[in-house]
């Protein structure tokens, strides 16, 4: 078996499945889309907050987190899409947990925004 690259030229690599996988999200996942406008609408709100700068990060990573989770139950959706178009309640099970990991990091971020603003 032949290595992988390694060094710089792994990281470019990296990089461009990462970009790949960013484009990917984008045109398929709507959801995706209306989170990273509101992720950056709000990202710059809070910079016309009066807040510290530790309470702005927070602010922000809460919304990171769920562009993140977002990403991830995007991941596991087209993981199980590209097993079976067949209903399977495991594949079902699969989704409804990716969508709940979305629903907790949603939660997360408007109760620190409330925390914090309120």
């Amino acid at each position: 078996m032949k290595p992988g690259k390694t060094g710089i030229a792994r990281v470019f690599d990296a990089t461009g499945y990462s970009i790949k996988g960013l484009q990917a999200t984008w045109i398929n996942e709507a959801a995706f889309r209306q989170e990273v406008v509101l992720a950056i609408l709000l990202t710059v709100t809070t910079f016309f907050l009066s807040v510290t700068d530790l309470e702005r990060v927070a602010l922000i990573g809460c919304l990171v987190l769920v562009l993140l989770t977002e990403l991830l139950n995007s991941a596991i959706e087209v993981v199980v899409d590209r097993i079976g178009s067949e209903w399977h309640e495991l594949s079902g099970r699969a989704k409804d947990i990716g969508s709940a990991a979305v629903f907790v990091a949603l939660l997360f971020s408007a109760m620190t925004w409330a925390i914090i603003l309120l």
